[in-house]
């Protein structure tokens, strides 16, 4: 019995690995356009970013990293965006990787240790 409870206890954690965004590359993530249509502040510091479809994005503690919402109202409210979303194994998150609208990044979460230029 508790070769089986330790056996469960390793396969958990080995499956929560696989649901950490750590040193993610664009490689990682899928791309995809939306149309903003709502930004507010989420918990924890998110920031939640809206698209005409209800459906619902973030920034992982984006106000504590110096996004501000009023810029990203005034450069995205009813625009297209385009969205770095992170990919796992079991399907696509709502966390946004990367941020940008047109040709200009407004947000990213891609170091340079990773090959990328920091934000």
């Amino acid at each position: 019995m508790i070769f089986i409870t330790r056996f469960l206890l390793v396969l958990t954690v080995l499956l929560l690995q696989g649901c950490i965004s750590n040193n993610v590359t664009p490689e990682d993530c899928i791309i995809k356009e939306i149309t903003v249509t709502k930004i507010r502040k989420g918990t924890e510091f998110d920031i939640v970013i809206y698209d005409g479809n209800t459906d619902l994005y973030y920034i992982d503690r984006g106000l504590e990293r110096g996004v501000d919402i009023s810029v990203l109202k005034e450069k995205l409210l009813n625009k297209k965006a385009t969205l770095h979303l992170n990919n796992f194994w079991f399907g696509t998150s709502e966390h946004i990787s990367q941020l940008g609208i047109e040709n200009e990044i407004i947000f990213t979460e891609f170091t340079a240790q990773n090959g990328y230029s920091e934000f």
